[in-house]
């Protein structure tokens, strides 16, 4: 009996493809590690015209602060400032990353060559989920020390709750990211979706102000929002509240994340089936 060949013997495994996409991914990344300075500034610059803003609009003796705190239950506005930006910024972050991935790949020549794999094409989208979601987790962590050391934040709260609040954001980040993706990579634009994205999201999501300014009808709309809930629950926690509190916005998390998820993904297969039977693969 024969020994079996290189292709008999090898099977290829979905799961394995994927960690080596997220691996590439992590290491590409990596190896031009210039954009650690970016996550180091911005965390500190950004929250800026909305400290200084809010410092004008609280007038010359902040007597505007007790409107706000009957609002949001706190007077430490820049830390109320800080904890919206910061998560803004994995959501833009995850735009820019996880959102161009599939449109990068095609303008860098490899995607019609990962197209070849023997599996499932599904591996490229669920390698550039786990590579965005390791990256964006050291986003958070050096934006959060960032912006706490120069602004003096104490992050006074459980950061067991913090940290479970993050975990729960990804699923929800990463499947609006994949279906992001999925949409560019048919579009071939990806400049103006991000900016229309995200100043959506800056509007609706309460990231400078409590969403319970915006009319009823703009809040109906955040209310449906992951990144509402998710800086909503953080705010939570650095004020003193507990897992009790903050279990309403979790399980909205949780359910809504599985959901982006599953819809990145299907959005994925779709439109990479629909570019392959329309032969539009490798137009640029």
């Amino acid at each position: 009996m024969s020994a079996p060949t290189f292709a008999e013997s090898y099977r290829p495994s979905l799961l394995r493809a994927s960690f080596a996409a997220a691996k590439r991914q992590i290491i590409i990344l990596l190896r031009y590690p210039g954009w650690f300075i970016g996550q180091l500034v911005w965390p500190v610059l950004l929250p800026l015209n909305f400290v200084f803003a809010a410092r004008a609009l609280a007038g010359p003796d902040a007597a505007g602060l007790a409107t706000f705190a009957s609002m949001t239950g706190t007077t430490d506005y820049v830390a109320y400032l800080v904890i919206g930006t910061t998560f803004w910024m994995w959501f833009n972050w995850t735009l820019w990353g996880l959102g161009t991935t599939f449109r990068k790949e095609q303008l860098q020549g490899t995607l019609e060559s990962n197209w070849l794999a023997p599996l499932s094409k599904m591996f490229i989208a669920v390698g550039a989920f786990l590579g965005e979601g390791v990256i964006g987790l050291m986003v958070v962590v050096m934006s959060t020390a960032s912006a706490s050391i120069v602004y003096g934040i104490n992050l006074s709260g459980n950061l067991v709750l913090f940290a479970i609040v993050v975990l729960a954001s990804i699923p929800a980040v990463y499947g609006f990211g994949l279906i992001f993706a999925s949409l560019t990579l048919a579009a071939k634009e990806v400049n103006g979706f991000v900016f229309l994205a995200r100043g959506l999201m800056t509007i609706l999501c309460g990231v400078s102000y409590p969403v319970n300014v915006l009319p009823a009808s703009m809040q109906a709309i955040s209310r449906w929002i992951p990144m509402t809930h998710s800086i909503r629950a953080v705010r939570a926690i650095v004020t003193g509240g507990n897992l009790s509190q903050i279990a309403p916005n979790l399980r909205f998390l949780l359910v809504s994340g599985g959901l982006l998820l599953a819809a990145g993904l299907l959005t994925f297969d779709l439109v990479q089936k629909r570019m392959i039977a329309a032969g539009t693969l490798g137009r640029y």
